[in-house]
């Protein structure tokens, strides 16, 4: 297999396949990551009931629920004072960072804002499972991280628009 190779892009640069491996191993969590965010903010923002400030199922419910046991209450009752303001945040957030994740559009900065979605999941309505593995937040969190320090390197608009500028100097 060392002298396989293929071109990418048309640029003519052979590619072994260490280095396709290595160019695309983010792109499953991109992928998952993308459609899940994309799925949760749609999910939200179809559900009449998320964005009341009581009642079941609502926003305002669910951080009344974790007020005490969250690790930052201040964050919670910020998120009290207009709970369907914040619900619509979260929605379309999330909305958000899963298309610029997906497409790979400014995958890092779409990538910080899902950890800090994820965080701030985390430490108000995730803190209290335990044991701690048991809260998905976290492991979202993580899950961010390589995106944040890889960014979208195959099958993203930052590679294509990359590319584009390296043609056109």
């Amino acid at each position: 297999m060392q002298g396989y190779g293929t071109r990418v892009r048309g640029l003519g640069e052979p590619r072994g396949i260490k280095e396709l491996a290595r160019e695309h191993a983010l792109l499953p969590l991109r992928i998952f990551l993308g459609v899940t965010f994309i799925y949760a903010g749609l999910d939200k923002l179809t559900d009449s009931s998320f964005f009341r400030a009581n009642g079941a199922g609502s926003i305002g419910e669910t951080m009344h629920a974790v007020r005490d046991s969250s690790a930052i209450p201040a964050l919670v009752d910020l998120a009290l004072k207009s709970p369907g303001a914040f619900g619509y945040a979260i929605a379309i957030g999330e909305l958000l960072v899963g298309i610029g994740t997906l497409i790979g559009l400014r995958a890092r900065l779409a990538a910080l804002g899902g950890a800090l979605i994820s965080l701030s999941l985390w430490l108000t309505v995730s803190w209290q499972v335990e044991p701690y593995y048991f809260g998905n937040d976290l492991a979202y969190l993580m899950a961010w991280l390589p995106l944040l320090l890889g960014g979208a390197a195959a099958f993203s608009v930052d590679a294509f628009l990359a590319s584009r500028r390296r043609r056109i100097r």
